[in-house]
């Protein structure tokens, strides 16, 4: 036993400092690591992706990969790409949405001409009857968020935005925000945010983001529950059925390659609905950092699979 506990941290040591390390190794031996988390580089590798997870059952929502863009030409070419996405996936009839970064569509170039990119491309949504999330990013940017979101959702109600339960100022934002018509994904939140704004401990974050997603059920809106967080899961599973929350009124949402399919499995066989958040392109590299930074342990798992090939 104490033999097994001594790998098991000496594994977790390694695992840790790799993904540390991995920022400064060459790209083609980071890919090798990235592919658990990223659905491809191109349009037909990520439909293939959400065609075999509807096939398991899952739901899904994809995001092309990047953020920020240097001129209004490369905001319009992301807007045409999700533009041609909304429709392949209606033409394959997947169940699927988007998810969408506003700095992608030059948020930080210019609110007026991100928003009318914005509620373009939710045009061409509606025609295809394709739902699409806004994603929340870093602080700077909120306010301007939930401005385009307001706009874009008068538009196609199937239009959502995204809170973030580290936040003070979350629980104010849904207050303002919370409607009949309100799809609402709530996370934890990834940004290194100060600490004057930003809650830091794992008990806090947790309590509010509890408390988010009791609120929206509370009342008339849809949440999207997305943690992987198995613990917080239970207690919110325990609270819906406590309260008899139709199933109707929410989703649990989860990041594609995350290693949790047991508790999907669970909770899919309990009739939840389980939307995977499938990304993929080019700019796959800074988000496949984060991702090992954050899980680790996909670094065992991947040389596993190597030696075994």
């Amino acid at each position: 036993m104490q033999s097994e506990i001594r790998f098991f941290l000496i594994m977790n040591f390694i695992n840790t400092i790799f993904a540390k390390l991995m920022q400064f190794l060459p790209k083609w031996f980071v890919r090798q690591f990235a592919k658990p988390y990223v659905a491809g580089l191109k349009t037909d590798e990520v439909l293939k992706v959400v065609e075999n997870l509807n096939d398991k059952g899952f739901s899904a929502t994809i995001d092309i990969l990047g953020e920020f863009v240097n001129n209004q030409e490369e905001a319009i070419s992301v807007k045409n790409q999700y533009a041609k996405l909304v429709k392949a996936i209606r033409e394959k009839n997947l169940d699927s949405t988007i998810s969408v970064k506003l700095t992608h569509l030059g948020l930080d170039l210019d609110f007026n001409y991100c928003k009318d990119l914005m509620i373009e491309l939710t045009k061409e949504a509606k025609k295809c009857n394709v739902g699409i999330t806004i994603d929340m990013e870093n602080s700077p940017y909120t306010d301007s968020i939930y401005k385009i979101y307001k706009n874009t959702v008068k538009t196609f109600y199937k239009v959502g935005a995204v809170m973030q339960a580290y936040l003070y100022r979350s629980f104010d934002d849904l207050k303002d925000l919370n409607n009949s018509n309100l799809i609402i994904r709530i996370c934890k939140g990834i940004y290194n945010e100060d600490s004057s704004i930003a809650i830091k401990d794992k008990k806090g974050i947790n309590k509010n983001f509890k408390l988010l997603v009791q609120s929206v059920l509370s009342g008339d809106g849809y949440a999207c529950i997305a943690t992987h967080d198995i613990d917080l899961i239970n207690e919110i599973e325990k609270w819906i059925c406590e309260k008899n929350i139709p199933k109707d009124r929410f989703e649990f949402q989860v990041l594609y390659g995350v290693p949790m399919i047991k508790t999907l499995n669970s909770l899919k066989s309990r009739g939840y609905k389980i939307t995977v958040y499938v990304p993929f392109g080019n700019s796959w590299y800074d988000y496949s950092i984060r991702r090992l930074k954050e899980n680790p342990k996909i670094i065992s798992y991947v040389i596993k699979n190597i030696f075994k090939k």
